[in-house]
C-alpha cells in the first residue's frame, strides 16, 4: 500500500510536466492534431533542375532532369521527377553511320531528408517510374548538307533510381545538392544494345528553389 501511494504521488507530480504547451504528449486544448492543423507539421515545396554525367553503353552521356515536390515537416518530400539522357555519337561499322542512344524517364519521387535544418545535410531521393530509349543514327548525303537523324529502333522500360545527395542550405529559398545515383531498369530490347545498357551510376548537381 505504501508503494502504491508513492507511485501515485510520483504520477501526480510528473503529469503537469507533460501537460505544458508543446512540452509533452498532451496540449492544454486537448485537440487532435492533423497534418494540416495549426502548424503542427509544416508544409512547403520546391522545384528543381539538374545536370549531370553518366556512362551509357560505355560512352560519355549528358543527363538533365527536373523535379516538383511537396515538402512535409522539413524531413520528407514527395512528388514527380523526370530525366533525359544523350550519349556521344560514335561510328557503327555495321550501319556505316554515326549512332547514339537517347531517351528519358520519369515517375514518382520519394525523398527522405536527414537533419534538414543543418546548413549541410543529406537527402535520399528515390525515383520509381518508366521511360523510353531510342537507337538513333546520323548521316549526311554530302558534306554540303546538314546531317539527318533517324530512329533505327526504340524500347520502353521500367526504372528505379535511388540516390544520395549532399545538400547545402545556401539561403532559405535555395538549396544546392551534389548527388550520386544508381539507375536500374527492366530488360531493354533494342538493336545492337545490351538489355542492361542503362544500369549504372551517375552524378550531378541539382538546384532547388522553394520553401523547405
Amino acid at each position: 500500500m505504501k508503494r502504491l501511494a508513492i507511485l501515485l504521488m510520483m504520477t501526480i507530480s510528473i503529469s503537469p510536466v507533460f501537460s505544458q504547451d508543446n512540452g509533452g504528449f498532451y496540449d492544454d486544448d486537448d485537440d487532435v492534431k492533423t497534418l494540416f492543423g495549426d502548424g503542427y507539421i509544416s508544409h512547403g515545396g520546391y522545384g528543381s533542375f539538374s545536370i549531370g554525367y553518366s556512362e551509357i553503353d560505355r560512352k560519355d552521356a549528358l543527363t538533365m532532369g527536373a523535379r516538383g515536390a511537396w515538402v512535409i515537416g522539413h524531413w520528407f518530400a514527395m512528388g514527380f521527377a523526370g530525366s533525359g539522357f544523350l550519349n556521344d555519337y560514335h561510328f557503327n561499322n555495321n550501319l556505316s553511320r554515326n549512332v547514339n542512344l537517347s531517351g528519358g524517364y520519369g515517375g514518382l519521387l520519394l525523398e527522405p531528408i536527414l537533419f534538414p535544418k543543418f546548413p549541410v545535410h543529406i537527402s535520399i531521393p528515390v525515383v520509381i517510374g518508366a521511360g523510353g530509349i531510342a537507337y538513333t543514327t546520323s548521316y549526311s548525303y554530302t558534306e554540303y548538307y546538314d546531317p539527318g537523324y533517324f530512329v533505327e529502333d526504340a524500347s520502353s522500360f521500367l526504372v528505379v533510381e535511388p540516390g544520395v545527395e549532399l545538400e547545402f542550405n545556401v539561403v532559405k529559398f535555395f538549396r544546392l545538392a551534389i548527388g550520386g545515383y544508381y539507375r536500374t531498369t527492366s530488360k531493354i530490347d533494342l538493336y545492337d544494345t545490351s538489355e542492361d545498357v542503362l544500369n549504372g551510376f551517375s552524378g550531378g548537381v541539382t538546384l532547388k528553389f522553394g520553401k523547405f
